[in-house]
């Protein structure tokens, strides 16, 4: 996750792309697997973890060999992650690769229910350190899936920050940044072929920190506000959520890529930070997971594109001790190391926890304006939902 902020060419074999696009994600809710830390669980206590939630769909950030011999047999799905030091190599030798995608992808299917591979994460927008390899590492990676006859069951796709856009507000009038354009116009243009779609992280936590003074705090948490109306397409947004996501098929429009569809693949909001993050509280990081379910659960478009139904990876399992950074870095976990909750959004830890005894019911939440007096049969329905 990054700060908010406003080649030589392969031959691609695209006439052997599998006809059927590849469907990556069961039904609305996923969950990142971080691992920077030295006291979490185990990759099989992991498992029973997120079994227990009903969370199937779960992306790591490298292809750590224990990570994913652990989801074998579980029914869990994957997306592996080819970090960004990688790049260079996967992108300069095809055979290597193809090497990669034999050992760390094609040894583990179909026991470990690999659905995708997310080459490098946040690679545009900041330094341009990766960008020159980036193209290069997909085509080479969905190459190698191809000849593997693996194209039509693992997805390949490469997640961004919002640092790739350009004014972002108000959402119809986004467009993808000058320097980010030479690279995020042929990447593209060859995840349309593939069928791939644009997998953004975004979080309305740090558009809040970062716009205090434009942003009602209520607008970012799903809580009960006036909104916000985009002038042009006179439509109207009561979250912001739905606001960046719009942003996103706005630039893809611009760009000549208005079919693409939009994936979430991290959301979420600190739930502690330094003094100058007074808005990373348990509270706050309730309010925002706890919504985002019951909003992924309606299984319902955006305002700009009603018909494709959004779907998000929050982020993440646990609050991670070793990442560098702010306080609120290290405490985006749903649980914490050792497995008991952070807070009550309707989940149950491994172990018992007293997280959220002095936090208010859950159903202080509901009644802000979410579920007024059918709160019990929408529990009951999203309940249902979440299994899917």
């Amino acid at each position: 996750m990054k700060s908010f902020g406003l080649h030589l060419f392969f031959p691609v074999f695209l006439a052997a792309i599998a006809s059927v696009t590849v469907q990556a994600f069961t039904g609305t809710y996923g969950i990142n697997y971080g691992r920077i830390a030295n006291n979490i669980l185990s990759p099989d206590e992991v498992v029973t973890l997120l079994r227990a939630a009903k969370i199937k769909n779960v992306r790591i950030y490298d292809f750590d060999h224990s990570v994913i011999k652990a989801f074998s047999g579980t029914g869990l799905e994957l997306v592996v992650g080819l970090p960004n030091e990688n790049l260079r190599d996967v992108s300069a030798n095809a055979d290597h690769a193809m090497d990669w995608v034999k050992d760390n992808v094609q040894a583990y299917l179909p026991d470990t229910q690999i659905r995708g591979i997310a080459i490098g994460n946040e690679v545009l927008g900041g330094s341009d350190e990766f960008s020159g390899f980036l193209l290069g590492a997909v085509k080479n990676v969905y190459n190698a899936l191809d000849r593997l006859k693996l194209s039509h069951v693992v997805q390949v796709t490469t997640a961004h920050s919002q640092a790739v856009f350009d004014d972002s507000f108000p959402p119809s009038s986004c467009v993808f940044k000058d320097n980010v354009v030479q690279y995020m116009k042929p990447l593209l243009e060859f995840f349309s072929q593939i069928g791939s779609p644009f997998c953004l992280n975004a979080y309305p936590f740090l558009a809040y920190m970062y716009n205090k003074d434009q942003i009602d705090i209520n607008y970012a948490l799903f809580l009960p506000t006036e909104g916000a109306d985009d002038p042009k397409t006179k439509l109207h947004y009561d979250n912001l959520l739905d606001a960046q996501i719009d942003a996103a098929y706005a630039a893809l429009e611009q760009a000549g890529f208005g079919k693409m569809k939009v994936i979430i693949t991290e959301t979420g909001w600190a739930s502690h930070g330094d003094e100058n993050e007074a808005a990373a509280t348990a509270s706050n990081a309730r309010t925002y997971n706890y919504n985002l379910r019951k909003r992924l659960a309606k299984m319902k478009g955006t305002p700009f594109r009603p018909k494709n139904v959004v779907k998000a990876y929050v982020f993440a399992i646990f609050n991670e001790n070793m990442k560098p950074g702010p306080t609120s870095e290290r405490n985006f976990g749903l649980f914490k190391p050792d497995g008991s909750i952070s807070y009550d959004i309707g989940f149950h830890g491994l172990k018992s926890s007293s997280a959220d005894s002095s936090l208010p019911p859950l159903k202080e939440i509901r009644a802000a304006g979410w579920f007024g007096s059918c709160s019990l049969i929408l529990t009951m329905t999203t309940a249902l939902l979440l299994l899917f």
